[in-house]
């Protein structure tokens, strides 16, 4: 593990605001914290330092323009509001980037940007070559157009998936909460705020609440899912509270604020973050102890010998989640065998799947070549 101070040596950083965070319980900006935010964002590209700020707000912002009085729960009615409201956010931004002397890009992502390779390294390209131009990228997802099967689910996930896409040093999310805490501190008094985390188990995960605010989508579970994205990707992440004043540069100072997650020290090369983290997970499986040992201490391939349940709708080439039979995430690769074959043919041998399906394709549930090990 490193050490906070190492922090402000951090060249690329990747910055997530919440809805919570730049928005009142009206659903209007709150133009105060944006400015705050953008003046911190803009001095440190004056330290020669590369910026990419990923927000939300957009279905905010048009659900106050367009006089709702709640927030919309139809995917059109989302999408109508985002579509007035992503070009009031931008300007607000580019307008306040712009005093600082700043120039912005907004770049709109959605969930096929990421499962496609190819869409994948030519979005990794084009936000490296706005970095080396000395431009700010102002990263959403595209609500507009995306739907629930394309949605990348949340504005947590997307800032890990663009901190991995592009190789950052530091993601901080910030949100309505401190960090991770031992309990809902909204409900236990004696919830005690997390300062590090160096593995993600089962029990930190359990820790994890539901949406946090009205405003928001994403609560600490999301989160989570973020952070595992950027620890295996050699990326650092802090989750800090949104509502403090100079929080970026505190944390950058090396302040004990927050929680933060420390990367592992064998992170993924490229295509291994695509396979683990721009696929969407269509399903999971469970593995005894002995697949897992194989797995984790040998490089095995996954044999249906090896599995004790199947969960999910998923088909041949969709990527799954290998489980330990605690539910820890041992590993994600893509099947060969849909759900319903797995199910047939889990804990039978290799040499038995033809007698149960007619035919065997192959002879690995998933090839290691197509696996990438989490733990």
């Amino acid at each position: 593990m490193g050490t906070r101070q190492a922090l402000a040596e951090a060249k690329r950083i990747v910055v997530k605001v919440g809805t919570s965070t730049i928005t009142y319980s009206t659903g209007k900006l709150n133009l105060l914290r944006l400015e705050k935010l953008v003046r911190e964002l803009a001095d440190l590209s004056n330290q020669n330092k590369e910026i990419i700020l990923v927000t939300s707000g957009a279905v905010g912002a048009g659900v106050a323009r367009l006089g709702l009085a709640e927030r919309p729960k139809t995917i059109p009615e989302k999408q109508a509001a985002a579509a007035v409201g992503q070009g009031i956010l931008m300007q607000t931004y580019e307008k306040l980037f712009a005093e600082y002397g700043q120039v912005v890009a907004q770049v709109l992502l959605t969930r096929e940007d990421s499962n496609h390779r190819k869409r994948f390294i030519n979005s990794r390209n084009t936000l490296s070559t706005l970095l080396s131009m000395g431009v700010i990228p102002i990263i959403n997802e595209n609500d507009v157009v995306a739907v629930d099967e394309l949605k990348i689910g949340d504005n947590d996930t997307l800032s890990a998936t663009v901190a991995s896409m592009i190789d950052a040093d530091l993601l901080i999310i910030l949100s309505d909460v401190d960090g991770l805490y031992t309990a809902n501190p909204q409900h236990d008094p004696a919830a005690k705020l997390l300062s590090e985390v160096s593995d993600i188990t089962p029990e930190v995960e359990d820790l994890a609440g539901g949406p946090g605010t009205v405003q928001g989508t994403g609560g600490m579970f999301t989160k989570l899912q973020a952070a595992k994205i950027a620890i295996n990707s050699g990326v650092t992440l802090v989750i800090a509270s949104g509502g403090r004043d100079g929080i970026i540069r505190e944390v950058l100072d090396g302040a004990s604020l927050g929680t933060i997650f420390w990367p592992k020290e064998h992170t993924l090369e490229v295509r291994k973050r695509w396979l683990a983290f721009g696929n969407r997970v269509a399903g999971a499986v469970t593995v005894d102890q002995g697949c897992e040992q194989a797995l984790l201490n040998k490089g095995s391939s996954l044999l249906a010998a090896g599995i004790t349940r199947v969960e999910g709708s998923f088909g041949f080439g969709n990527t799954v989640r290998i489980l330990s039979v605690e539910g820890r995430e041992l590993a994600r690769g893509l099947s060969n065998y849909s759900a319903d074959d797995l199910r047939r043919i889990m804990g039978a041998h290799t040499n038995e799947i033809i007698a149960i399906l007619g035919t065997k394709l192959y002879d690995e549930v998933i090839h290691r070549d197509n696996m990438v090990l989490l733990v």
